[in-house]
């Protein structure tokens, strides 16, 4: 018991304990918000990554587009309705069902 008071009675000890007391509670950046930055963190480097495949997936149908004249009909039927003379085209759209 006397070992504890003389501990508590040490200065550096004390001044330690508040230091860590107050770095982890009371600074700028306490614990709860370094775990908010690392919370952000894995978001934007999830959304990163998300964002480089995207890329590579268009720099891909860019290349196609400008090497493959099959590519180029298909885009232009797909997107603009385009059609030969000799085609019918049937667009066929979803319709939600509505709530009674």
């Amino acid at each position: 018991m006397e070992r504890l008071f003389r501990l508590i009675k040490n200065r550096y000890f004390l001044s330690g304990l508040i230091f860590i007391v107050w770095m982890s509670f009371f600074d700028r950046y306490d614990l709860g918000t370094q775990y908010a930055y690392q919370q952000e963190k894995n978001k934007l480097e999830e959304q990163k990554a998300f964002y480089e495949e995207e890329i590579l997936t268009i720099e891909k149908a860019v290349k196609d587009v400008q090497y493959n004249p099959n590519e180029i009909q298909r885009i232009a039927r797909e997107r603009y309705k385009m059609k030969k003379d000799n085609e019918d085209i049937f667009v066929i759209e979803e319709v939600e069902p509505t709530k009674k």
